[in-house]
């Protein structure tokens, strides 16, 4: 496999800037960054798409928001309303959490109607359903589960984990297991997203190498200069 050059692995790169004391001035600053860098994607609270939007202008940087986050514990409709009002807003990609309640109590019905809701909203408007499942709360059958769900729904891809999930003396972001049993379940038929976790260019590397195509992390910049990323998504 040829190595992969830092422009690369860049345009992969959905940097995040989701924590909740975020200000203004911090998604200019990381914002400003993603341009700098040629990062693909700037993953934003649904609050801030259109703040996005003007930072990033006449760049290639796409704008995505995230719906249902961090619990993904909400009303289908509520998701729906979010999405729209993003969309609106200017967001192409959108990054919704499963009902993960819904989903360990067996009731599949309800968890695929709560992503179809999020589709219905994205695909006429040509927008990406990205659906994070939060694997850290997940046996692998459910994992799969969740992945053939996300596909009867509509979705564009199936995503490791928001970041924030924590499962006490376990990972709370991507493993290569987890990814593993998503990239087998959905077999090319969507895309998988890693998210949560990595830190170095080396696990960035190594995820895309399996087959994912998108990569969700913190700190794109110290990724791609290769050195150890800060904080702690």
């Amino acid at each position: 496999m040829p190595a992969r050059t830092v422009a690369d692995v860049a345009k992969t790169l959905d940097h995040a800037v989701l924590k909740p004391d975020y200000t203004a001035a911090d998604l200019a600053a990381h914002a400003a960054m993603c341009v700098a860098r040629g990062v693909g994607c700037i993953c934003v609270r649904s609050v801030d798409v259109a703040a996005a939007m003007g930072l990033v202008a006449g760049s290639p940087v796409v704008v995505a928001s995230v719906v249902g986050f961090p619990h993904g514990a909400c009303p289908a409709a509520v998701k729906a309303l979010e999405s729209r009002l993003a969309i609106d807003a200017g967001a192409r990609e959108l990054d919704m959490v499963i009902n993960v309640g819904a989903l360990k109590s067996g009731d599949e019905r309800t968890v695929r109607a709560d992503i179809a809701a999020v589709v219905a909203e994205a695909k006429p408007r040509g927008v990406l359903v990205k659906v994070i499942l939060e694997t850290c709360y997940l046996t692998p059958a459910e994992i799969a589960t969740a992945c053939r769900l996300a596909e009867e729904a509509g979705a564009d891809f199936v995503k490791t984990s928001t970041g924030f999930g924590v499962k006490s003396g376990g990972p709370t972001g991507a493993t290569p297991e987890a990814v593993r049993i998503m990239l087998d379940a959905v077999a090319g038929r969507l895309q998988v997203k890693a998210s949560g976790g990595i830190r170095s260019w080396d696990e960035a590397v190594a995820y895309l190498d399996m087959g994912c195509t998108r990569l969700g992390v913190g700190d794109a910049a110290a990724i791609l200069d290769g050195r150890p990323a800060a904080g702690a998504y």
